[in-house]
């Protein structure tokens, strides 16, 4: 398995160029980018600005391994806003020309949600209607995201939806797209779970992988910390990641990130994962 890392692990004004350079310093092997509203990377840029970006990672020498987006806490899947929904389905769609233009194979997309406690105000859609919704989305979108040649990979976050990874496992195959799988974030089914159970349960339909750490008994958001210093078992994560024959990018996601010195969070990161993977 590769050491990537994400975009959003770098303190907040870090430019794309810069959190490049960084992520090769530190010893990754890639770096994942966020699709964003506005920007250098955004639902404005043209082919020829993405092109430019795919560049400046080329030149550096580090891969591309995905294409993250945060806008799916504004925009989602199963709003009751038809007119949100396709919003929704719109970054989608632009995530996957951007992601084939970037040459990466998959993108992280977050189906909707149920609730989301952190957002104040959230929208709560009962379970059943938002599972049809994302269901109906995610299958619409797989022929788009087969014609990019990129993977839709859907990520288990804190959205009270797609709560088990038999569930998970569920949703993905009635799609009935070999180009829609999961976006395995560890730390985040740490709270009521065990990432290994999820690992072997999910297996091929994995398409990429977030590492991050949970300490369950600080609860709510403060409970991610850095790699090692939490809850996950991350020999039993790596043994069951080896045994469904994933060798592909596991990523570090690191938020929040740092209040001082952000860039150290980058490199305690790089030598956690060498650990993790037993490089060290």
């Amino acid at each position: 398995m590769k050491k990537g890392i994400n975009i959003w692990s770098f303190p907040e004004q870090t430019s794309i160029a810069e959190a490049i350079a960084i992520a090769k310093d530190a010893g990754f092997e890639g770096i994942e980018l966020s699709l964003n509203e506005n920007g250098p990377l955004s639902l404005e840029s043209s082919a020829r600005e993405i092109e430019e970006i795919r560049k400046l990672a080329e030149d550096a020498g580090i891969d591309l391994t995905s294409l993250a987006s945060g806008l799916y806490w504004s925009y989602s899947m199963t709003s009751s806003d038809a007119a949100n929904r396709e919003k929704a389905q719109d970054i989608a769609k632009k995530q996957l020309e951007a992601a084939a233009i970037l040459g990466v194979d998959t993108i992280l997309v977050i189906p909707g949600a149920v609730g989301v406690d952190f957002i104040p105000g959230s929208e709560v859609v009962p379970y059943d209607q938002a599972y049809d919704l994302a269901l109906e989305a995610v299958t619409k979108l797989a022929s788009s995201a087969e014609a990019a040649g990129v993977s839709i990979g859907i990520e288990n976050v804190w959205n009270k939806f797609l709560l088990s990874p038999l569930e998970l496992r569920q949703f993905i195959d009635a799609t009935g797209s070999d180009y829609v799988g999961a976006y395995f974030d560890v730390g985040n089914v740490v709270f009521a779970g065990y990432p290994e159970h999820w690992i072997r349960i999910l297996n091929k339909r994995i398409k990429k992988v977030h590492f991050k750490d949970y300490r369950r008994e600080s609860g709510g958001l403060s409970g991610f910390v850095d790699l090692l210093a939490g809850d996950v078992n991350y020999p039993e994560v790596v043994k069951a990641l080896e045994e469904v024959g994933y060798n592909d990018y596991v990523i570090g996601e690191m938020i929040p990130p740092y209040t001082h010195h952000g860039k150290q969070i980058i490199y305690n990161t790089s030598a956690s994962m060498s650990a993790i993977l037993g490089r060290n």
